[in-house]
């Protein structure tokens, strides 16, 4: 009981966060909620790792720039926020979000994940803040996804009390910087989440990945300062954001999209449909691709922030899925959709640029969903396989099946080599065009070869929806489909490949 009034406690004063941001905050309530969260998380009966997690959240984001700038007005607290008891206090509470705070100053730039540790770490190896974090995702995706993945797929429909509490956790907006009031977290750390929310449910992890790796990273690194200003704080506390890129004509040749965009004065008329529109059933932000000079091809191609309440924007029909059936995918129509010049994200005519740096960062994101799909159905076979007994042993006992599994985990770990390599090249600030489509392609792959192997391994009851392989069997083929089927990457693989040859890197 204690633990829910605390959530329904974080939950409020989460929702509140967006208009606290905008006023001025005296420096004593500053204090006093300090002080309220350094006792919260200390308590006996708040050592879950998610709730602690929240409570560090809160305090980093009161620790932003905007309410610092009241320290001078009030001696009492500064004293309290530099007295050591308090530095000590939030920094020993154990969450990963807490302990990767960056001290740059840019706004733009993304720590390394897990300081200048991470920077010697190799391959599948986590700092002790990403492996942390790693747990409190798993933790919180048994505990709250779990319960509800079946009936969620069987109905087609996502749990609304899940996605907020994504919300709750800070497991949106995790790259947003301190100064927006955000985590700071590297794209490495929103992979790790990605990942270990696929074990569980894809269809929750594509909503997360979406968001992250997407929409906010987008406005992050193209929007003006007002524009972060006004979207960050609904996207960390209750906003899904959603991507419009794809249309009927417009899928693999993503330049070839119809929609377009008309200048009248500073205002914009938006006219054309998106489909295969993530999250677009419950997205209150749309980022929309639409070109404002048809005549220079793919380079009129502008970005625009559209919100879900303006008027000519309507939400299609919803595809009935094969799989990732908990996650909507949605037709989305603008019918003459006025904005403003200012909800221009970025440059004129380089939303086609964008576009192309974005799907090269959400394609390490669908190889870590494939990873975690993958070494979920590998999670929930092998339990299965040392209980069922055919012909007085168990199944594991076969050695046909011990190589069977053997090669199965090997691909998986593979292909989280390439998915963490990919990632950390791409925090680094290295070209990841070539390793992001190797390990989209590679992980979706594997998923592919995992799931369908764990449906044989599992006999009949594999056939069922009594157990959950059939389900991740159906959910791995998104993988191989979106953010560029498996032949666009091939494609890209081989003209990296050409051109390192052709410079002779």
């Amino acid at each position: 009981m204690y633990l829910q009034m605390q959530r329904n406690n974080v939950r409020t004063r989460l929702k509140q966060r967006p208009a606290v941001i905008e006023r001025d905050i005296s420096p004593m309530a500053i204090k006093s909620t300090l002080q309220e969260l350094c006792s919260l998380s200390h308590k006996p009966g708040s050592d879950t790792a998610c709730l602690k997690g929240l409570y560090t959240i809160m305090a980093a984001r009161l620790l932003n720039r905007a309410w610092l700038s009241q320290i001078g007005k009030s001696p009492c607290l500064k004293d309290f926020l530099t007295s050591r008891s308090t530095c000590h206090q939030i920094r020993s509470i154990n969450t990963p979000l807490a302990r990767t705070r960056s001290t740059v100053t840019d706004p733009n730039q993304r720590p390394v994940p897990g300081g200048s540790q991470a920077r010697r770490l190799p391959g599948n190896q986590l700092s002790e803040d990403e492996l942390m974090m790693k747990e409190m995702v798993a933790k919180f995706a048994k505990e709250q996804i779990s319960p509800l993945v079946r009936e969620m797929d069987e109905k087609g429909e996502t749990d609304m009390g899940i996605i907020q509490a994504l919300f709750d956790n800070g497991l949106m907006g995790t790259e947003i910087p301190e100064v927006y009031g955000g985590p700071a977290a590297s794209f490495f750390q929103s992979n790790i989440i990605i990942e270990e929310l696929a074990k569980v449910d894809a269809s929750i992890a594509v909503c997360n990945d979406v968001h992250n790796t997407l929409v906010t990273t987008l406005i992050l690194q193209h929007g003006t300062e007002e524009q972060k200003r006004k979207y960050f704080p609904r996207l960390m506390t209750d906003t899904v954001g959603s991507f419009c890129l794809s249309e009927a004509n417009a899928g693999s040749d993503a330049f070839a999209l119809e929609s377009k965009a008309i200048q009248d004065g500073d205002f914009y008329f938006i006219s054309g449909s998106k489909m295969w529109i993530t999250s677009a059933a419950f997205a209150g932000v749309f980022l929309v691709m639409a070109n404002v000079d048809l005549s220079a091809g793919y380079r009129g191609i502008t970005t625009f922030i559209v919100d879900r309440d303006t008027e000519g924007l309507t939400v299609g029909k919803k595809e009935d899925k094969l799989g990732l059936r908990a996650s909507p995918t949605c037709e989305v129509h603008f019918d003459n959709v006025r904005v403003h010049k200012s909800q221009i994200l970025g440059q004129i005519g380089h939303g086609y640029k964008y576009a192309i740096s974005m799907l090269n960062e959400g394609r390490i994101g669908i190889a870590a969903q494939m990873v975690g799909l993958a070494q979920g159905a590998l999670d929930n076979t092998i339990p299965y396989l040392m209980e069922r007994k055919q012909f007085k042993q168990p199944l594991w006992d076969f050695q046909a099946v011990q190589h069977q599994v053997a090669h199965l985990s090997t691909q998986v770990e593979v292909a989280r080599i390439m998915t963490y390599n990919a990632a950390r090249m791409k925090d680094a600030g290295l070209p990841i065009v070539k390793e992001a489509a190797m390990a989209k392609y590679f992980s979706s792959e594997v998923a592919t070869l995992v799931t369908s192997r764990c449906v044989e391994l599992m006999g009949g009851v594999g056939f069922t929806k009594d157990y959950p392989i059939e389900k991740y069997y159906r959910d791995c083929k998104a993988g191989c489909i979106y953010e560029g089927a498996s032949n666009i990457q091939l494609n890209t693989i081989a003209k990296c490949l050409q051109a390192e040859l052709a410079t002779g890197n």
